[in-house]
């Protein structure tokens, strides 16, 4: 549910086209609609311009199949992070029931439906290698979901930086940045001293024995020399893809 579709349904009212009953059904679950298993929070939004996502790992395949119609009855799509084949399988038969074309983003576990056609702005998506491939796919996904224009550029990390040339207009023309790194962490520092755009750092888990999972990235992206990165939590692509995005629709106004 959000200010479009409520919109409508006041219209269709003034114009009588839908009666009063009849707007009172479509409005019925809002703010949120309780399914037993989950409160789905329809109003989200239209509340911070963000829909509500659902996180699959956890949950069982069916309460995730729930959710996902219940979303897509009502406002017509749908994000799942962190899903299995099995979760995108079931959730498949949801969106042929709604004759939605879902996408699944296998790498990431991300599964979108209804997603923006109309893309905005540039956000360019980098990674320092081939390991951190899943976190970036997940911030990209979920930017385009949310309909900004995404580019990403992968395995650019600092043990051979000229690769990035290649990529380099990028650094310029894109509104924000999202710079995904493991090991020791230092891509995102060696990108903000190239460019004046901001700078969304993503630790990844990758990395040998002392890297602790991804710690060792946090803490020397937290401790960058260069002023102004923003720093994610370890492994949130999808945290990163919503920060971006939202940066990305102020600066493409």
């Amino acid at each position: 549910m959000n200010n479009k579709i409520i919109k409508k349904i006041l219209d269709d009212v003034k114009s009588s086209k839908v009666s009063v009953a009849d707007a009172l059904k479509e409005l019925k679950h809002f703010p949120y609609e309780d399914l037993g298993v989950a409160k789905v929070d329809h109003h989200r939004e239209m509340r911070h311009g963000i829909p509500e996502v659902i996180f699959a790992e956890g949950k069982e395949t069916k309460d995730v199949k729930v959710i996902a119609e219940a979303m897509l009855k009502k406002s017509g799509k749908f994000l799942v992070t962190r899903a299995s084949k099995e979760v995108f399988k079931s959730v498949s038969t949801v969106c042929k029931k709604y004759k939605v074309k879902p996408n699944f983003y296998e790498k990431s576990g991300v599964i979108t439906a209804g997603e923006q056609k109309t893309k905005k702005g540039l956000i360019a998506v980098l990674c320092a290698g081939t390991s951190d491939m899943d976190i970036s796919e997940e911030a990209c996904a979920t930017a385009s979901f949310l309909g900004s224009k995404v580019e990403q550029v992968n395995d650019v990390g600092v043990a051979g930086l000229h690769r990035i040339v290649n990529a380099k207009h990028l650094l310029f023309e894109a509104n924000v940045l999202i710079v995904a790194a493991g090991m020791e962490g230092a891509l995102p520092s060696v990108i903000g001293g190239m460019t004046d755009k901001p700078i969304i750092a993503v630790p990844t888990s990758v990395g040998y024995g002392t890297s602790f999972g991804g710690l060792t990235a946090l803490f020397s992206m937290l401790n960058s020399c260069v002023p102004g990165i923003a720093v994610m939590n370890i492994d949130n692509g999808f945290g990163a893809g919503v920060l971006a995005h939202k940066i990305n629709l102020l600066a493409a106004k």
